[in-house]
């Protein structure tokens, strides 16, 4: 078990910068950390993840000092179980939208007495080798170990207080593209009135002494982000290449 150390910034007030990914390649985790991300979001939701990839992509990220975390499908305790034990220090988990589904979640990722992980002689303890008692392990994967619901629903939205009330959650990260598509707006996130649904939810969450992280393009976009309260910015691979792409290409003529 590692210290988490994306866990460790954001205690200690700083915004930190991470990317989604559906690649199945740990050189890309490395590519990442070597240019001083402080996150990797294993996409297990929307990419062609097995758990059989998921412990090279842990040990990649954790060779260049780049917390792992992921997005899986679904709150599967089984399946949750198996990134957990690779490493994985956190989840972000999608189509979560009640007090059942986010007490679920913690249960998963979180060994008793504040949840009902399974223990076994895994990776993420160091197989029961290392110099560490069982009680010091589950402790300090406790303390490390991260839970972080998305939103992304008027459902949610609508429960949002309550989530945040849940002992074991950490903060949350707000989706605005599927938040719009809830709202009616399916041609994306840019209209008047789900940029002030995203203020309300920014403001709720900080109230109930949580933090918020989502996603930004551009540096100008996470700064604001930054300044409204978010701890966690995203970019996904896929849009900091075509970001780049359209950057060094635009005197190329057809």
């Amino acid at each position: 078990m590692k210290k988490n150390l994306l866990k460790e910034k954001i205690s200690n007030g700083i915004a930190t910068y991470g990317v989604i990914s559906p690649t199945t390649d740990p050189i890309i985790c490395e590519y990442i950390g070597l240019n001083s991300y402080d996150y990797y979001m294993i996409d297990g939701e929307h990419g062609p993840i097995t758990s059989a990839v998921v412990p090279n992509l842990v040990r990649a990220c954790e060779n260049v000092g780049c917390t792992p975390l992921a997005r899986i499908r679904s709150v599967d305790t089984k399946l949750i179980l198996q990134y957990m034990d690779v490493g994985v220090m956190g989840v972000m988990m999608p189509t979560i939208d009640d007090v059942d589904d986010v007490r679920r979640l913690v249960d998963a990722i979180k060994y008793p007495p504040m949840g009902q992980r399974g223990l076994g002689p895994v990776r993420a303890a160091d197989y029961m080798q290392g110099p560490h008692t069982q009680e010091q392990y589950v402790q300090f994967a406790n303390q490390e170990t991260m839970v972080l619901p998305q939103v992304e629903s008027l459902a949610c939205v609508d429960n949002l207080e309550k989530l945040c009330a849940i002992e074991g959650v950490d903060g949350f990260i707000v989706g605005p593209r599927d938040l719009a598509m809830s709202m009616g707006y399916y041609d994306g996130p840019n209209h008047p009135e789900v940029k002030e649904m995203l203020d309300r939810i920014f403001k709720t969450i900080l109230d109930n002494g949580k933090f918020f992280g989502t996603v930004a393009g551009t540096a100008e976009k996470a700064q604001e982000l930054i300044d409204k309260g978010a701890m966690m910015i995203l970019n996904s691979v896929q849009g900091l290449i075509k970001t780049s792409s359209k950057a060094f290409l635009k005197n190329k003529h057809s």
